[in-house]
């Protein structure tokens, strides 16, 4: 069972996992987390404040995702959910803590580490796993493999992730978000190191996006001129020529559109690690995209590129898929 929470979960790809060190610092974590683009936390119930911490989070962010972390019990399940947690994670894979979650409507992310767990897993509905620990068991290489005969399946890796690694994780589309207490850890939450945490926040949906230059579009006009101007840039930088049915391109660099498309100028396309969580990331912000301009992959499964709506300096922007 998946739910909204989860989805919100996806949208920024970031899932502080944290143990509140007091529940006077549960408020102002969260400030900070929102302040820095993270609207989701998991609250591990590792000490007597947890499930108050929820409680506050709840009342201060109502419309935050919040998890309730490192569910080892049953009778956990109903005190997480009146607390007022969206989903529950556990550490690992337990048919009874899965039944008792799903009697009450709880969405559980359990955690998984081999194909046994993954497959009773998947067996009894679910379509969301944490994948713990992560680098201690594999890693990106190992949970790529995995992922293989799961395909619906999407994950949550937690342990060992940092600033210096969620970006390979992040390039796979079946990774849901990257778990982990990188963002904040705890002596930086004692000391109210809030400004600094959400600049950590900020950079890892920074990683998250990874933005950067894919392409130059130009509006050649017809095939004719498209097909000069794409081989004239071959030969100014020892390019290969691609011709397409819409356009022609000069490497990956310059895309010589034959009709005339979006922009006045042409295009400029920027590729992200995710088409989901940029599409997410500039709807949460108000920046409209050209709905029919949305692309899904060959399988449908996941997006592939969108234009945003507004043509900044008389140019469209095309927002793609990065190439793995």
């Amino acid at each position: 069972m998946d739910s909204k929470a989860l989805d919100k979960v996806s949208e920024s790809g970031i899932l502080p996992v944290i143990a509140i060190p007091s529940l006077a610092a549960a408020v102002p974590l969260a400030d900070a987390f929102v302040a820095g683009g993270i609207s989701s936390i998991e609250v591990t119930l590792r000490n007597p404040w947890a499930l108050d911490a929820i409680r506050a989070i709840r009342t201060a962010h109502p419309d935050m995702a919040i998890g309730a972390g490192t569910i080892l019990f049953e009778e956990q399940v109903s005190a997480a959910q009146q607390a007022g947690a969206d989903f529950l994670v556990s550490p690992g894979f337990d048919p009874e803590i899965v039944r008792a979650a799903q009697t009450v409507g709880m969405p559980i992310v359990p955690g998984v580490v081999n194909p046994t767990q993954m497959t009773a897993a998947v067996r009894m509905g679910l379509k969301t796993l944490k994948f713990f620990p992560a680098e201690q068991s594999g890693g990106i290489s190992a949970l790529t493999l995995l992922h293989g005969p799961f395909p619906d399946v999407r994950f949550i890796p937690t342990g060992g992730l940092g600033l210096n690694n969620i970006g390979t994780y992040l390039d796979k589309p079946f990774v849901a978000a990257c778990g982990g207490s990188y963002m904040a850890k705890t002596s930086d939450i004692v000391a109210g190191n809030w400004a600094k945490i959400t600049g950590l926040c900020k950079q890892c949906v920074d990683v998250s996006l990874g933005f950067s230059l894919a392409h130059v579009g130009l509006n050649a006009g017809d095939a004719e001129k498209a097909s000069e101007t794409t081989s004239r840039f071959a030969d100014l930088f020892r390019l290969s020529v691609r011709d397409g049915q819409g356009s022609a391109f000069a490497g990956t660099a310059v895309e010589c559109m034959k009709k005339p498309f979006y922009g006045a100028k042409g295009h400029i396309g920027f590729a992200t690690r995710s088409v989901e969580r940029a599409l997410a990331w500039y709807c949460s912000r108000g920046i409209p995209v050209r709905e029919e301009s949305i692309r899904r992959t060959e399988d449908g499964r996941f997006l592939q590129s969108f234009y945003l709506a507004e043509e900044p300096g008389g140019f469209a922007v095309h927002v793609v898929r990065k190439a793995s």
